[in-house]
């Protein structure tokens, strides 16, 4: 067995990380492509390794001669690598496909060792590795039949995004026999690179041989096997992401915080949605709008207002909408003076826009972190704070004050002229959710001094729209923030969802009463895990103490380890090195997955 690499191109897509470099000399946490590559391969004994090389050919040598492998390659220039494709490369290195079975390799690509092991343990002599195809992903796709023979190669120019679920793209890691080079591939590669030229792929031949009636190549399916193709500066990202240490991976993946599609194996239960909702004909309705809403532009700030007033039932004077809660949290914090009292740990975007020295900090003193209104009364009776903050239900604990000790507080506050800011984002995980928001005009109108929060990514399963309101019925605060506000500050799309959500309301009821169902099942099943106690949550998410032992950040890198994604609290201030988890709540199916995981551990 022989290895061919084809690494002749420029990399331009990687900018100034290739002016010097060839693409194959990109490092990916510390360790260059070309290396990792010829380490693996030579691993497996294969030692008979040729490289077509163009783009900084001598430096690309020079940088192998140092490697401490003590690699014996066989050098083929390609010397129009600017001006050719690799079909024109691999046609260079012909001669060579016809001595000895091959694997042929793209050198901007990063895999886990068991590729290799994979094809070179299957008995069907010409193999193309493939892997499911995923949204992100450009080049060359095939069909298969059951038989996994390659029944089309379908180029881009021939992409039906209708059949993506049927879709493998290729690894560009292929197993080609002596007989098959003779027979079939060098024969097919000569005549298309004469009657077609220089400027193709080499997978345009295989596209041909495909057509035959007995093509004689297979594919191999990767299943979740880790790899990366390398083709700019996000892909690069994102390898050093999958192929760090446990350790770096989480720290990597978290400082995305989301775009979480682009690793399809990761089951996320650290962000926070509603898993029922929403529903298979809202998202259907949207879809058949894209066409008109991706090149129209959405109305301004006013009118987005009145649909986020519409969707609350509330004056629109009241109301204004955010890109996100995240957006109005910013402006909010930055209207506010003096002392602000906030009870951790707590969601973190509000205190993280402060000063320290206004914070004014209440841990409560039991391990649950639970707290009641006297609790918070008594703490910040004399603190001498301006604003109050209240998540409710609390994030991470979970903890929630009923609505009726929820006014007892706006009135306390109201009292000491005190401004009391309610983030109620997870309010409509509450059992009796109808009748527990303050986001009513009788309650905003009577206390003037309190203003409501609301993220509708969290409790309406939306995050991509990235949707959010504040309100309050003190004009002299809302008027500030509408005018701090940019004019178009969400897209089409999230306009078109607040438009049609009425259409849905009883749908989405629905989808919260099924959820408070679920989470009182899941509750069951994590408290038979032994080494975690649940604490028991009104939001979707439960905080656990990690025990016996066990540290939080033990169990967060085996789950990652698992393909699972949950939050480390232990680092949070209010848990002081305390061991804690949060995990958020999925559907029945996903929640089962993890006690699965979980109790193997």
């Amino acid at each position: 067995m022989q290895a061919i690499i084809l690494a002749a191109g420029m990399g331009k897509r990687l900018g100034d990380l290739t002016k010097r470099n060839t693409k194959s000399m990109i490092k990916v946490n510390d360790v260059t492509l070309i290396e990792r590559m010829l380490e693996q391969i030579t691993r497996f004994g294969i030692d008979n390794i040729t490289m077509v090389i163009g783009y900084k050919a001598q430096e690309l040598k020079d940088f192998i001669a140092t490697l401490p492998g003590n690699y014996k390659i066989n050098y083929i220039e390609n010397p129009i690598y600017d001006t050719t494709n690799n079909i024109y490369s691999l046609y260079l290195a012909k001669d060579i496909l016809l001595r000895d079975d091959t694997l042929l390799f793209e050198s901007d690509l990063i895999f886990e060792d068991n590729l290799i092991a994979a094809i070179l343990k299957n008995p069907y002599p010409n193999l193309a590795l493939v892997a499911k195809f995923e949204s992100w992903m450009d080049g060359t796709v095939v069909t298969l039949d059951e038989s996994c023979n390659i029944t089309q190669f379908i180029t881009k120019d021939f992409f039906v995004f209708e059949d993506i679920p049927h879709y493998f793209k290729t690894v560009n890691i292929y197993k080609f026999s002596k007989d098959f080079s003779n027979s079939r591939y060098v024969p097919f590669l000569e005549a298309y690179s004469k009657a077609l030229g220089r400027n193709e792929y080499y997978e345009q031949v295989l596209k041909v041989i495909a057509l035959l009636d007995k093509p004689d190549i297979k594919a191999l399916d990767i299943g979740k096997t880790s790899w990366y193709e390398i083709d700019d500066i996000q892909d690069l990202e994102i390898a050093e992401s999958i192929f760090a240490d446990n350790e770096t991976k989480l720290k990597k993946i978290q400082q995305r915080y989301g775009g979480y599609w682009r690793y399809p194996a990761l089951k996320d239960f650290c962000y926070l949605v509603n898993p029922y909702f929403p529903n298979k004909k809202l998202l259907a309705e949207l879809k058949a709008n894209f066409d008109r809403l991706i090149v129209e532009y959405p109305s301004g700030l006013a009118v987005n207002n009145l649909l986020a007033a519409k969707y609350f039932w509330i004056n629109p004077k009241h109301i204004c909408v955010g890109n996100g809660a995240a957006e109005l949290i910013k402006s909010l914090m930055e209207k506010l003076d003096g002392k602000i009292g906030i009870t951790y740990p707590t969601f973190e975007e509000y205190p993280n826009r402060l000063k320290k020295d206004r914070i004014v900090s209440f841990i409560p003193e039991n391990a649950d972190f639970s707290y009641g209104v006297d609790d918070l009364t008594n703490f910040f009776g004399n603190t001498g704070i301006s604003t109050l903050l209240l998540i409710n239900p609390d994030n991470p604990s979970g903890n929630y004050l009923p609505f009726d000790d929820v006014l007892t507080l706006c009135e306390w506050s109201e009292k000491r002229d005190i401004t009391l800011i309610v983030d109620e984002s997870f309010v409509d995980f509450t059992k009796g959710t109808s009748n527990n928001s303050l986001l009513q005009n009788a309650v905003l109108e009577r206390f003037q001094h309190l203003v409501v929060v609301k993220s509708i990514s969290k409790s309406y399963g939306v995050p991509g729209l990235r949707l959010g309101i504040i309100a309050s019925g003190n004009d002299q605060i809302m008027n500030k923030i509408k005018k701090d506000i940019a004019i178009w500050n969400i897209n089409s799309f999230a306009e078109f969802y607040l438009q049609i959500y009425g259409k849905y309301e009883t749908n989405y009821q629905d989808a919260c009463r099924k959820f408070v169902a679920e989470r009182q099942r899941f509750f069951g099943r994590l408290k038979q895990i032994p080494f975690l106690r649940v604490i028991p949550s009104n939001a979707n998410y439960f905080l656990c103490e990690v025990m016996h032992g066990k540290t939080a950040k033990w169990v967060t890198l085996e789950l990652l380890q698992r393909n699972i994604l949950i939050k480390d609290c232990s680092d949070k201030k209010g848990f002081e090195s305390k061991e804690y988890i949060r995990i958020a709540i999925r559907n029945e199916e996903d929640n089962n997955y993890l006690i699965h995981k979980l109790l193997q551990l």
